[in-house]
């Protein structure tokens, strides 16, 4: 998966929050969406789609999807 398809992947999993929010620059954690569930949702889409499993602490390390990003294709 690219930096693309992961940012369309990772946007799936907000209702509210217009997709053109999305970039890898996008600080996800000041979303006005952005909740505990939504992080729950990420982490079960990165182990859905990617069979890679992340943790509460890397999505509190990342600062902007592209970190997070970089963390997934560390684990791959």
């Amino acid at each position: 998966m690219d930096l693309h398809q992961f940012i369309q992947n990772f946007a799936a999993q907000f209702n509210d929050t217009d997709v053109s929010e999305f970039r890898p620059e996008t600080r996800f954690k000041e979303l006005k969406e952005w909740s505990s569930l939504i992080a729950l949702s990420i982490i079960a889409m990165i182990d859905e789609e990617l069979s890679i499993t992340i943790k509460g602490d890397d999505i509190r390390q990342a600062k902007t999807i592209n970190d997070l990003f970089g963390i997934v294709k560390t684990r791959a």
